[in-house]
């Protein structure tokens, strides 16, 4: 390899080792990007790679994909212009009625909830396919909370950075499975035209939409596949992947001691409820 490549080798080793370090401690850093000249999404992603295999290393499996900032209302807020995707662990995906719905917050710094959409897939996605035929790709649908948190102070980041970070993912609480079966068309409408709302103990109410998610969870999906394809051709979508579509809503800052809820209208899923602790 060339000087140029070494250093470039040398920068995704040092922020994978960083990164590993500091999940779960708590602890917050300086962003990556600031202290990495040149430090880019294509090495946030090679990051992304180095910390599942070090986390595989000590026992960790990798169970699905998440897709951060499908919502065009968070990219704004945090300055980033298009999705991103990261890997999530069966350390980090909680059956939400195994954990008696409740979670513990202790080294996630500054922690932010998010209700998405998870889909289980039977098969390979592609990017070509449309909705009914992605639909097709799926075995079962389920509700979770995504317990996002940043590393860096402020949720200041570049889009490279928050790749680096985990893509943000802390924890997953998810709800109960169900079951795509029947008329596969109107699982692919509800999927694409349901509302949510998401609510505090405290009286915080936020409303949200299939369609903030990239115009719903089933093109979300289409959106990592043609990723994948495009960006990092080694990481394709599996069968028994779980992949979680994005927020529905903001992200409101969260605390232990909160409890959290969730109301759905148009599809065939219970809202959840998570105490946090």
């Amino acid at each position: 390899m060339g000087d140029e490549e070494n250093e470039q080798a040398r920068r995704i080793e040092a922020v994978a080792c960083e990164a590993f370090e500091l999940f779960r401690t708590g602890r917050q850093v300086p962003p990556f990007a600031e202290r990495y000249p040149g430090f880019d999404l294509g090495e946030a992603y090679s990051v992304a790679a180095r910390l599942r295999d070090l986390r595989a290393a000590r026992g960790e499996r990798a169970t699905g994909r998440k897709i951060g900032f499908t919502n065009p209302v968070v990219q704004r807020l945090y300055g980033v212009h298009g999705p991103i995707w990261n890997f999530m662990f069966d350390s980090t995906v909680h059956d939400l009625q195994a954990i008696g719905g409740r979670l513990a917050l202790e080294g996630l710094p500054e922690p932010r909830i998010e209700p998405e959409i998870v889909l289980h897939l039977a098969a390979a996605p592609r990017p070509d396919m449309d909705d009914d035929a992605l639909l097709g790709c799926v075995d079962w649908v389920a509700h979770g909370f995504e317990i996002v948190q940043s590393i860096f102070p402020g949720w200041r980041f570049s889009a490279a950075d928050s790749v680096a970070g985990y893509g943000l993912h802390g924890a997953y609480c998810l709800g109960p499975r169900r079951v795509i079966a029947g008329d596969r068309r109107a699982w692919a409408r509800a999927l694409s035209g349901f509302a949510i709302e998401l609510s505090s103990d405290a009286g915080a109410v936020l409303e949200g939409r299939a369609a903030n998610v990239l115009g719903g969870p089933l093109k979300a999906l289409r959106h990592l596949a043609l990723e994948l394809a495009s960006s990092a051709p080694g990481d394709p979508l599996r069968p028994g992947e779980l992949v979680t579509t994005g927020t529905l809503t903001d992200a409101p800052p969260v605390a232990a001691g909160q409890t959290w809820s969730t109301k759905l209208e148009g599809v065939p899923l219970d809202g959840l409820r998570l105490d946090l602790r």
